[in-house]
């Protein structure tokens, strides 16, 4: 179990869901976007944590947007933190920059290419802070063991591991829904990534693509697996002309049914 604020992640619990857009694009989009998520979260009684990237330091073009300034970034978090009153996500690159960020989120999430730098990991857990652990698209399953003891080494046992596919041959990724069974037993609660899955890394060769067409039926599949304690997906207002990820995300306006669908195999999940 994991709890972040009034929020617990676990099996038996309510369903949470970590969702917002992929950067932060400019503080009115972002506080939109999130005010929307939560409004239809609370009418489902979902539990909700917000994410935004105040940087993409991980990009396919060198022209490729990275984010707003870094000081400004966490201004937009910290006022959708204390206007909305919902938990806080976003990524952390490197150490240096890991007790400033620590000080505006709840949860410091560590990429899936970053997830065997020791400092980096070290970093986080010792925030005190809950880490949500992206398994890397390179990495068994298994490995993720290795992984999470580097945080709980800091004595901070807040994890959460997720999954975001597994590299098969070149510009493909694949979700073997067994890694979720098999990350459950390591103790920590698992996440499903149902958006970064369906990536296609540099598939428009200056940016990567996706297939969102699969977002919904792999989100169910995982659900199904009964265990998995939330979902994770990037959600934008306008997919098209999002400034990162604009193949892969959610829209916004497809979130309520989705939502819907994934409560309802979530539910038959736990029977």
């Amino acid at each position: 179990m994991v709890e972040i604020g009034n929020i617990k992640i676990g099996l038996g619990r309510p369903l949470t869901i970590i969702a917002g857009p992929c950067v932060i694009e400019n503080s009115k989009m972002i506080l939109e976007t999130a005010s929307e998520l939560k409004k239809v979260t609370l009418d489902y009684s979902a539990q909700f944590i917000f994410k935004a990237s105040y940087r993409k330091a991980n990009r396919t073009s060198i022209d490729s947007f990275t984010g707003l300034p870094f000081e400004d970034a966490l201004d937009v978090l910290n006022l959708v933190k204390e206007k909305l009153a919902v938990p806080i996500l976003t990524d952390v690159h490197n150490e240096l920059e890991v007790p400033l960020v620590a000080e505006v989120v709840d949860v410091l999430q560590i990429p899936a290419f970053l997830s065997r730098q020791t400092e980096l990991l070290i970093a986080v857990g010792r925030t005190g802070r809950a880490v949500n652990i992206k398994k890397g698209q390179f990495l068994a399953p298994q490995d993720m063991e290795s992984v999470a003891e580097k945080v709980r080494s800091t004595g901070n046992k807040n994890i959460l591991l997720t999954e975001r596919g597994t590299s098969f041959g070149y510009r493909n990724l694949v979700v073997d829904m067994r890694s979720l069974l098999i990350m459950q037993k390591i103790g920590y609660p698992v996440v499903y990534d149902a958006t970064h899955s369906i990536q296609i890394p540099g598939g428009l060769e200056i940016s990567s693509g996706g297939q969102p067409e699969y977002i919904l039926p792999l989100a169910k599949a995982a659900l199904a697996t009964g265990a998995v304690s939330a979902i994770f997906m990037e959600v934008h207002p306008d997919p098209p002309n999002a400034l990162s990820d604009a193949a892969s995300q959610l829209s916004l306006q497809k979130f309520r049914l989705v939502l819907e669908q994934l409560l309802q195999v979530h539910q038959i999940a736990r029977l």
